[in-house]
């Protein structure tokens, strides 16, 4: 209730300081940086503000809109992660668990040690895994799977050399592969982003006996209403849709083309795409600690879970340069989560226990529990991300700030 009465008190976000993000986007579309971008901030269950901005394809200069398509990349996390503690929920899964109960090839896992020989030289050394990788090890990205372009040379090399996206392959063939190569830490010891919850996705698959889009399309998408998110386009209709980056967006269009030509691959660490009404759906249901519209995702104990800092002090985890929740930020199940206003001086803008994630595709959203409000920000691009997220979040707590 204290809670409720807190969000009731929630200060109103401020019409002038809102037209700033329209002057922002406005400025990032007609100096070509972006072809376009869709922006919500929803406060109390309903849009403050909802805005397009230009084109979702500057060849056939079709307008942005809510129901525009985008590839999500890695706000495919979250929903990844919350399937995974409905299955908690329902007593099929533990964090606990092993993935080698799931996953054979875990069982053997290997972690990478770098050493020097005497000509100098850096050589591949394995050492056993001190203890196996477990599912919350999956949940919180403390596995030591890693990404082929994060982490040291050997590691990085291990992975570009393994065959890792080679040919045809769909989950099972996918995280049998990974399960091969080196960890690149013991787990539970450091925070490292890579394909943990793709090999999350592949549980889901075993323990539920479905498809991991047929699994998250009855449990999640349906009952919230979210139409046009799934991992592969079926119509002509969809396709019109779907946000395109700029073709100077070399990094992203390779990527995408990555995506689009294995559609058998239900990624769940980043193959959903999904429009703005659709994504609000679940980002209100997290709000409202896990359900909406009189219907429950997942449970109060389940959502306090995920929503916790699982890698603070005393968690034994370790963080390096690759941590990309930032500063004043902890790491729940699928979300950061804000812990402490950070080391920056002035802090970086926001509320202690808001959650949030991002994408190499530029798409953001946050979760403010402070002040009932959510907000999310789809466009499609690599080379402006870095620049346009953190001015953006800035844009969206200045609205809501009380001094003048």
């Amino acid at each position: 209730m204290a809670a409720a009465n807190q969000a009731a008190k929630a200060p109103a976000p401020s019409p002038s300081k809102l037209e700033r993000i329209t002057e922002f986007f406005n400025n990032e579309v007609t100096t070509g940086k972006l072809p376009g971008a869709v922006v919500l901030i929803q406060q109390h269950g309903k849009p403050v503000y909802l805005k397009c901005f230009g084109v979702q394809d500057v060849e056939t200069k079709t307008p942005m809109t809510p129901d525009t398509i985008f590839a999500l990349h890695s706000m495919t996390k979250p929903i990844t992660s919350v399937a995974a503690m409905m299955l908690i929920d329902a007593g099929k899964l533990s964090p606990a668990d092993p993935a080698s109960k799931f996953i054979p090839e875990f069982a053997d896992a290997k972690v990478l040690v770098g050493s020097e020989t005497v000509d100098g030289k850096n050589v591949l050394t394995l050492v056993p895994a001190d203890r196996p990788v477990t599912i919350m090890d999956l949940l919180r990205h403390t596995s030591g799977i890693t990404y082929d372009y994060i982490g040291g040379k050997l590691i990085m090399k291990a992975y570009s050399e393994s065959g890792l996206f080679d040919g045809r392959y769909d989950n099972k063939v996918f995280a049998d592969r990974i399960a091969r190569l080196p960890l690149a830490r013991q787990p539970g010891t450091l925070w490292r982003y890579g394909h943990s919850t793709d090999v999350l996705g592949r549980i889901i698959e075993i323990v539920s006996g479905q498809t991991l889009y047929q699994f998250e399309k009855q449990h999640i998408f349906d009952p919230l209403g979210m139409t046009s998110t799934k991992f592969v386009l079926e119509s002509v209709e969809e396709h019109a849709r779907m946000a395109e980056p700029l073709p100077s967006d070399t990094i992203l269009k390779l990527s995408e083309a990555e995506r689009r030509a294995h559609p058998e691959w239900e990624s769940g660490g980043g193959g959903l795409v999904s429009t703005l009404n659709d994504y609000a759906r679940f980002a209100q249901m997290i709000l409202n600690g896990g359900q909406l519209d009189g219907k429950r995702y997942l449970s109060p104990a389940a959502f306090k879970s995920m929503t916790s800092d699982h890698i603070g002090p005393g968690s034994g985890v370790a963080r390096d340069y690759y941590y990309f929740p930032g500063d004043g930020f902890g790491y729940g199940y699928g979300f950061a989560v804000r812990t402490d206003p950070g080391n920056a001086k002035p802090p970086p803008p926001g509320s202690i226990g808001e959650l949030k994630w991002d994408s190499g595709s530029g798409t953001y959203f946050g979760v403010d529990p402070k002040l009932d409000m959510i907000y999310i920000m789809l466009e499609q691009t690599q080379n402006e991300r870095g620049r346009i997220t953190p001015a953006f979040r800035k844009l969206v707590y200045d609205a809501f700030a009380t001094d003048e």
